[in-house]
């Protein structure tokens, strides 16, 4: 009997994604639809769809109020951003204390807290934002999944910034661009 194709997680095995630092995050559209934004003359000018999400970005500190943002941008078909956990954010999103006593022993789902479900609560709320703007009702918004790195250093951290901040400019040559120079 064949069941359903065993997805692999792209998260590092063993490490604790509630853990206090920075992360980057790229998170893309479904089949890379450009509904975001256009780039013109190297930079961003958002769709209204691309301002519900830069709002919702921004947003992520309410629901979340641990977490920082850093710099972040969002492009045609996907966003870039750094998010930043900050101290006392593991002790409030342990497992211990938010689970059911029923669960605590073997949680099942995203883990609370964690950079998954932080993305997950974007995704679902860009979603249903986007979805009430007229003529995107039945639009599937999200690609499955993201990309995220732990960023190390204040070296790679700021790499990173510099990434952020030049991807508009880089957007002819980007593999995200279904119209990219080659």
């Amino acid at each position: 009997m064949h069941g359903l194709p065993v997805r692999r997680s792209v998260r590092l095995r063993g490490f604790d994604y509630r853990s206090v630092g920075a992360y980057f995050i790229t998170i893309c559209t479904y089949r890379r639809a450009c509904i975001f934004a256009e780039i013109v003359n190297d930079a961003t000018v958002l769709s209204v769809a691309g301002e519900v999400v830069e709002s919702g970005w921004r947003a992520i500190p309410r629901f979340s109020p641990d977490v920082g943002l850093d710099l972040f941008v969002v492009m045609p078909n996907h966003v870039h951003g750094i998010l930043v956990l900050g101290e006392g954010f593991r002790e409030k999103h342990s497992p211990e204390a938010n689970a059911s006593p029923l669960h605590r022993f073997r949680p099942k789902g995203t883990q609370g807290g964690s950079i998954s479900a932080i993305v997950q609560t974007f995704k679902a709320t860009t979603t249903r934002r986007v979805r009430s703007l007229p003529g995107l009702m039945g639009l599937r918004l999200w690609q499955r999944g993201f990309y995220d790195h732990v960023i190390r250093d204040d070296e790679e951290l700021n790499r990173l910034r510099y990434y952020i901040e030049e991807n508009p400019l880089r957007w002819g040559l980007d593999e995200e661009n279904p119209q990219r120079s080659v």
